[in-house]
């Protein structure tokens, strides 16, 4: 229970809504910096934002950076906002999704002049407004600052005088298909995130936080936050007795029922599958993720929380599975679809597509599972906070035994660049901090012998 003397969730939330939602109309500085833990109400944010800063004569233009975070943006101004008047800026190339095409209180139009005179709010991708040229606004809202390359925002930066900025630190950097080597710790790195390049630009920019995570379980709170969030702590929208993860059949004992009801008591789970080098495509870790979703299904999961007290039985739809690589989403859903026709609705994707997205459970196979190697790319903070941090109720990790192994191999020493600061995590420093919680929490799937399991 929260005490007496303490704010609740709810309360600290709104205060710092309030607070953002206030300086709004009153600023002289070039923007508003909001950092946001993984579920903190982000987009809830934003279109309250969105709201007040149309209440002027002029739109107010939203910058996403992917056409599916534009699409939601607009469902949820649709849904919570509809006294607006509510516009896509979309690309000619672009199949707008047919609710948002259908829907009576949406304009969708390809040239800003089609919009800006019977439009409150304007949403696009950032990719899209950069092809503007002959406008300005007093504000814009940049939703998921922290995927923003700062090259995008130069060519955005000349349509708004200020912006509020809204992301998540601990999620994925800005990526290139090309090497960017030659740029690191110059003041123009194109890929130094937005947020980066315009605090070190602007140190007196006033800069919030959103205290609550409403995703996520108190069970996942302290990892998360010490792992991914040392510069900015979070805590817990529920209470550990809100949310349950109960079974109606009774498993039958085999390493695949423990783990899931370890991870149903804790809301953690490392499933340790025997250390052997594999690379990326590891055929018996991907038939052990199908099969944890499968025990999951099978035992007829239940699950309650704030938001369903009365009980939710546990659908395919409720469950992602998460990897590190394309071609291992591929070969698992090519895997589902060949041997396990009944998961059909599970969510199998990379964590840079299930960025943003919420599931009830996750499983995710280790970026680091069966690599003799830890390169950069797979130490990457953001890449292992996102595959951790989908979850309301228990996230479960299958991986290779020996990656503690793997990471003392492999020290962090990567070259030291002058330059912006950063709000994101050490990868190495991350993935070691989450190694030693789940350690806590490791079900083996083959039985070692003189080692009790869990």
């Amino acid at each position: 229970m929260t005490p007496p003397h303490q704010p609740s969730p709810q309360q600290q939330m709104d205060t710092a809504t309030r607070a953002i939602l206030e300086q709004l109309p009153t600023r002289t500085h070039r923007g508003i910096v909001v950092h946001s833990p993984p579920g903190a109400g982000k987009s809830t944010l934003v279109a309250q934002a969105a709201d007040a800063l149309a209440q002027s004569n002029t739109p107010c233009p939203v910058i996403a950076q992917t056409n599916s975070q534009v699409d939601q943006l607009l469902r949820r101004l649709a849904r919570h906002h509809p006294h607006l008047r509510t516009a896509r800026l979309t690309a000619t190339e672009h199949s707008v999704p047919h609710d948002l095409q259908a829907h009576p209180g949406i304009r969708i139009a390809t040239r800003i002049q089609a919009l800006e005179k019977t439009a409150d709010v304007i949403v696009g991708t950032a990719m899209k407004w950069a092809t503007v040229t002959d406008r300005r606004w007093p504000w814009a809202i940049i939703d998921e600052a922290y995927q923003m390359r700062s090259d995008v925002l130069l060519w955005t930066a000349n349509l708004f005088d200020r912006a509020l900025f809204v992301g998540d630190p601990g999620q994925l950097d800005p990526f290139s298909t090309v090497e960017t080597d030659r740029f690191q710790g110059l003041p123009h790195d194109p890929m130094t995130s937005a947020v980066a390049v315009l605090l070190a630009n602007n140190p007196d920019l006033p800069v919030h936080f959103l205290p609550v995570s409403w995703r996520l379980p108190p069970s996942a709170v302290r990892p998360i936050s010490d792992a991914f969030y040392p510069f900015t702590p979070f805590h817990a929208g529920s209470r550990e007795a809100d949310r349950t993860l109960t079974f109606s059949i009774r498993g039958m004992r085999t390493p695949t029922d423990e783990v899931i009801e370890h991870a149903a008591r804790t809301g953690w789970a490392l499933f340790e599958l025997p250390a052997r080098i594999t690379g990326q495509h590891d055929i018996e870790a991907f038939q052990a993720v199908l099969g944890i979703a499968e025990r999951l299904l099978a035992r007829r999961a239940l699950t309650t929380c704030e938001e369903n007290p009365e009980g939710h039985v546990l659908q395919p739809g409720d469950i992602a599975i998460g990897t590190a690589h394309r071609s291992q989403a591929h070969r698992i859903r090519a895997l589902l679809a060949r041997q396990y026709p009944h998961l059909h609705g599970v969510t199998v994707d990379t964590a840079n597509r299930l960025q943003g997205s919420e599931f009830r459970l996750t499983i995710v196979l280790h970026p680091l599972s069966g690599r003799g190697d830890a390169s950069s790319f797979h130490l990457e903070a953001g890449r292992l906070c996102v595959l951790t941090s989908r979850h309301r109720h228990a996230c479960i990790v299958v991986v290779r035994a020996g990656i503690a192994e793997l990471l003392d191999a492999h020290p962090s020493n990567d070259p030291a660049h002058p330059g912006t600061a950063s709000q994101v995590a050490d990868g190495w420093e991350a993935n070691h901090t989450v190694l030693a919680h789940l350690a806590e929490h490791t079900v083996h799937a083959q039985a070692q012998p003189g080692h009790r399991r869990g």
